[in-house]
């Protein structure tokens, strides 16, 4: 069982950008086709930008052509949660970090196989760590 990550707004304003404290503190939304991560396309691991858990991995990830980063499963699904969101006059599911409480986007049942989902992820709300090269070959 890992512990939550707590931290007061003033210690999460410290450590982020404003872009990804509005986003992952207080659930706003990145522009479409403007985040670092939208087509990006290197292997490795996306982590939550607020406390490095590993949300999910590069060969999940599809081009939905929606402007977001979009993934079709979570590396572990222990490390999201989803949370019924009405916002804005609408009924989606909105994707956290179960760690840190980060809003990382929203979950959609018009994605590829094999899960048919559509995770649409802010790149704000993520840091990728490449995977490591042999470099001994």
């Amino acid at each position: 069982m890992v512990e939550k990550v707590l931290k007061t707004e003033a210690q999460w304003r410290e450590e982020l950008t404003p872009t990804s404290f509005e986003v992952t503190r207080k659930k706003g939304t990145e522009r479409a086709f403007t985040g670092q991560y939208w087509d990006h396309h290197e292997p490795g691991i996306y982590r939550c930008i607020c406390c490095s858990t590993p949300l999910f991995a590069s060969d999940t990830k599809f081009d939905s052509g929606c402007g977001w980063p979009s993934y079709f499963a979570p590396l572990n699904p222990d490390n999201v949660e989803e949370h019924i969101d009405r916002s804005y006059g609408m009924t989606r599911t909105e994707v956290t970090c179960k760690i840190c409480d980060s809003h990382l986007g929203h979950v959609f049942e018009d994605g590829p196989a094999p899960t048919g989902l559509r995770y649409c992820i802010n790149s704000v709300s993520l840091a990728f760590e490449p995977f490591a090269s042999d470099s001994s070959a």
